[in-house]
């Protein structure tokens, strides 16, 4: 009989890479989840790793446990969300993610939302960048996350991850405000095309996300498609910081539309034809986990109160 727990182990070798990350990931020592890969494969009959240099992959009957480990754990997941169904009242710790954006934003109202409804609950946020939630939803370090997707950067496919849609918002060019230019916002904003829009701004400094970011991905791709590589000078994660810089004339730069509301004077916004698709995600099988469930429904309760203000 296969053990769970070692198909765990081999599935997060398939996503991670190398045992050593497995095991800092998992809170294991690297002797400990070879050893563990080792009984999986005397379980299995099979080999399932072999050495390439110095990493360890997973041969072909290894890919094909993942595959199975995938829809087991799915299925456990989902196990556990209806026992959870089960009990009466709603209580106890609830892991949440959240980009940094989506904090002062998104999160507040959601909580406050989730107290109203679900006092019993204890919800614990952490920031964490989009491009890492996946790895701490499947550690168990988060139960639920929200995170977001750009035009031009998609989410990669993720079997070990289920996300429902929780906001779309188009993005705004931020620059220093020229005598000849005023703030455009909103709806009324000039239309064009990503060159013309960005073009003008091509040989400019640009402020980007930290490299290895989806934010800085985006970026860099919007300006490759707008014909020209940008020069990158400041690299900072805060939207509201880029809004600063941009408005003492540092450079240009991407913010969401829910980071405008404050925008600092000085600061020209320009409607683009990109936009932000914001999520929730949880482990696959888990979205009818009450608390996920209840984090879900907070959450669209919160951006809907955005909408209006």
């Amino acid at each position: 009989m296969l053990d769970v727990r070692r198909l765990r182990l081999l599935r997060e070798l398939d996503r991670r890479g190398t045992i050593a990350a497995v095991a800092e990931a998992l809170a294991f020592t690297a002797s400990a989840v070879s050893q563990q890969l080792g009984v999986l494969e005397r379980e299995a009959g099979v080999p399932l790793l072999e050495r390439s240099g110095r990493r360890v992959v997973l041969t072909p009957a290894g890919r094909i446990l993942v595959t199975h480990a995938d829809a087991v754990l799915e299925r456990l997941e989902l196990a556990v969300s209806q026992l959870a169904g089960a009990r009466e009242g709603l209580g106890g710790p609830l892991q949440i993610g959240t980009f940094p954006s989506g904090g002062p934003a998104i999160v507040p109202a959601t909580l406050a939302e989730l107290a109203r409804r679900h006092p019993a609950l204890e919800p614990m946020v952490r920031e964490i960048d989009s491009a890492r939630v996946s790895d701490g939803l499947r550690a168990g370090e988060l139960d639920v996350a929200l995170v977001h997707d750009y035009d031009f950067v998609p989410a990669s496919p993720d079997t070990t991850v289920d996300q429902v849609p929780l906001l779309e918002e188009p993005m705004y060019l931020a620059t220093g405000r020229t005598a000849d230019s005023t703030p455009a916002t909103g709806p009324a904003a000039p239309g064009g095309t990503l060159a013309e829009l960005l073009g003008p701004w091509a040989t400019s400094p640009w402020i980007t996300a930290r490299e290895g970011t989806t934010g800085h991905a985006m970026a860099v791709r919007a300006c490759q498609a707008a014909g020209f590589q940008p020069r990158i000078r400041h690299q900072v994660n805060d939207f509201r910081t880029v809004l600063a810089l941009a408005a003492i004339g540092q450079g240009a730069g991407f913010v969401p539309e829910m980071t405008t509301e404050h925008a600092p004077e000085g600061v020209a916004l320009t409607r683009l034809p990109l936009f932000r698709r914001s999520k929730v995600a949880f482990r696959a099988g888990g979205g009818t986990h009450p608390a996920i469930a209840a984090f879900v429904a907070a959450a669209r309760t919160a951006v809907q109160g955005l909408g209006n203000r």
